[in-house]
């Protein structure tokens, strides 16, 4: 098998991770190509990935009834949300505006 390349959908678990991989492959009646995604089981180790990273997985031994997979690396980390960094961007966000509204010059009714 070759590695592959997913996205971890499910981190619950201690050390394994669901990892979700799509393919495309071509439907030779239709003459259209369709997308399948194959979820799979790995190990994670360091318990070092989020829901939404991107990785790599190589194949292994089997390591349990469905982990056959290890995690080789995290290519791209997701952003993960957090209320503080919202609440701080929020805050930033309503200063640097606050002035340019204020800079406009108010419509007389006449």
């Amino acid at each position: 098998m070759k590695p592959v390349i997913g996205t971890v959908v499910s981190n619950k678990m201690q050390k394994s991770v669901v990892v979700a991989v799509d393919r495309l492959f071509h439907n030779k009646l239709y003459n259209r190509y369709v997308k399948r995604t194959s979820k799979f089981m790995a190990h994670d180790e360091k318990n070092s990935c989020n829901i939404g990273d991107r990785v790599k997985l190589d194949p292994s031994r089997p390591l349990s009834k469905n982990k056959n997979w290890i995690v080789a690396e995290i290519i791209k980390k997701a952003r993960i949300y957090s209320p503080q960094a919202a609440a701080a961007a929020a805050l930033s966000f309503s200063a640097a505006k606050a002035p340019s509204e204020s800079s406009v010059p108010p419509v007389s009714s006449s």
